[in-house]
C-alpha cells in the first residue's frame, strides 16, 4: 500500500547561495511512502499523515542543507526511521526558482 502526500509547503533556509540561508525561501515536499496494509480501521493500526508532514518539518527546519539532493536523502532517511515503512520516496523543489521557464527538483529514495 502506498501513502501519498503531496504539495507540503514549507519556509527553509536551505541552498548554496548566502541570500538563500540568510533570507530563506519556500520548498515543496511529496513525499511517497510504501506500508503494510493496516491490521484493523484504526489509527493506531497506520502510519499517521500528520506524522509524516511533521517529520519532513523536523528535517527542514532542524538543520540547513546546501543540496536539494542532501535534503530530500535527510527526510527519506529519517521516514525510515521513525515509521514502520517498506521505502520512502521524497520529491524536493524549489517553487520560486526558475531555470527559463522550469522548476527544479529531486527525488530521494530509500
Amino acid at each position: 500500500m502506498r501513502i501519498e502526500i503531496s504539495g507540503i509547503e514549507l519556509r527553509g533556509f536551505h541552498g548554496v547561495l548566502d541570500h538563500e540561508r540568510r533570507e530563506g525561501q519556500r520548498f515543496r515536499f511529496d513525499v511517497v511512502v510504501q506500508v503494510a496494509e493496516p491490521a484493523a480501521d484504526d489509527i493506531t493500526a497506520a502510519v499517521d499523515y500528520r506524522d509524516v508532514v511533521a517529520c519532513v518539518r523536523d528535517v527542514s527546519d532542524g538543520r540547513h542543507f546546501q543540496l536539494l539532493e542532501t535534503l530530500a536523502a535527510a527526510v527519506a532517511e529519517e521516514l525510515r526511521r521513525r515509521f514502520p515503512i517498506e521505502r520512502a520516496e521524497v520529491r524536493v523543489g524549489k517553487p520560486e526558482v526558475e531555470l527559463e521557464g522550469g522548476h527544479a527538483a529531486v527525488v530521494a529514495e530509500r
